[in-house]
């Protein structure tokens, strides 16, 4: 019998549209970008799930060597009874580090990548039938609500990863200011954050010897493809990515081989030889300036966990009255 996942699918009727008039609007730029979450269609989400398995990507295992480590601490901050949701849920590797020592009344998985998400979700149901399984398909970065039918006495959002850091940081205030609004007084949000450390381990993890990066950067031209009606040739790009000191990110950039003129849902889009197409950011921050970032959001900070590298934080963040 397959494993009972209830699902919720929260994407608009007409986000197909939204999509396509979100692409145009950053290609039309200058410069030129696109959101992050256009990295993330099936292949998109495999491939990131090989990239955090690459041995110069240290902010995965590290993550997840803090999580094992502070389990138990963990849990008595959060308290019983607690419906966890885990937002950008992928692979859901991580969530079960903590399961079974929060042994939560209730699981949501939310992420935008459909078929990945009902995988993993019917994976977590298979392995943990003592709990009850939810999986929203959204696009948590846009306004949501808890689906119906799904709650507890206290939830506890999981935001693993370090996704925060593809928010510019006013974006970043804005989408925990949300999140915060979502959640009652005293509800909880567990969130990665990577830190800011030496230039040279931040280029080698976002250009892996093995070209998973690249890969995952460039398959946003096949999704242009496959999904936009585009007549781009990948091959006509290559990957770039590199630590930009003066704002605190790592830029992931597609640049383009040579002049060329490309079609995307019915647009001409020109670039110049050279020319980039900016496609991520990932924000690096101080303990003490997510926290403040955190408070202007309306969250209080309650704990937090690092490796003894200093490399990565796990908070625990509440919402404050």
């Amino acid at each position: 019998m397959e494993p009972f996942v209830r699902f919720h699918d929260q994407h608009p009727p007409a986000a197909a549209v939204s999509l396509s008039e979100e692409l145009l609007a950053g290609l039309a730029s200058t410069p030129k970008f696109t959101s992050p979450k256009f990295l993330y269609d099936r292949r998109g989400s495999e491939l990131f799930d090989a990239i955090c398995r690459q041995p110069e990507y240290y902010p995965t295992r590290t993550e997840e060597a803090i999580l094992s480590a502070a389990t138990a601490e963990i849990a008595e901050v959060v308290g019983p009874h607690a419906a966890l949701i885990e937002l950008g849920s992928g692979a859901s590797r991580k969530v079960r580090l903590l399961l079974e020592a929060l042994r939560p009344a209730c699981y949501l998985g939310v992420d935008i990548s459909r078929d990945f998400l009902l995988e993993s979700t019917r994976q977590l149901a298979s392995d943990y039938p003592w709990l009850e399984v939810h999986a929203a398909c959204a696009d948590f970065t846009c306004p949501m609500a808890w689906p119906e039918g799904f709650g507890g006495e206290r939830p506890v959002a999981f935001f693993p990863g370090s996704s925060i850091g593809n928010f510019t940081p006013d974006e970043a205030e804005g989408f925990l200011r949300g999140l915060a609004e979502l959640l009652p007084v005293g509800g909880g949000l567990l969130i990665g954050v990577d830190l800011i450390k030496d230039r040279a381990v931040l280029d080698a993890a976002y250009n892996d010897a093995a070209g998973v990066t690249a890969a995952f950067n460039l398959n946003l031209l096949e999704r242009l493809r496959h999904e936009f009606d585009a007549d781009v040739e990948p091959r006509h790009f290559s990957h770039r990515a590199f630590y930009n000191e003066r704002d605190s990110r790592i830029e992931m950039h597609l640049v383009s081989r040579c002049d060329q003129s490309i079609r995307v849902a019915g647009e001409r889009i020109r670039f110049t030889e050279g020319e980039s197409l900016h496609t991520e950011n990932s924000y690096k921050y101080s303990i003490d300036g997510f926290q403040c970032l955190a408070a202007c959001a309306g969250f209080e900070p309650r704990a937090q966990w690092t490796d003894p590298d200093a490399l990565f934080c796990i908070h625990y963040l509440e919402r404050g009255g």
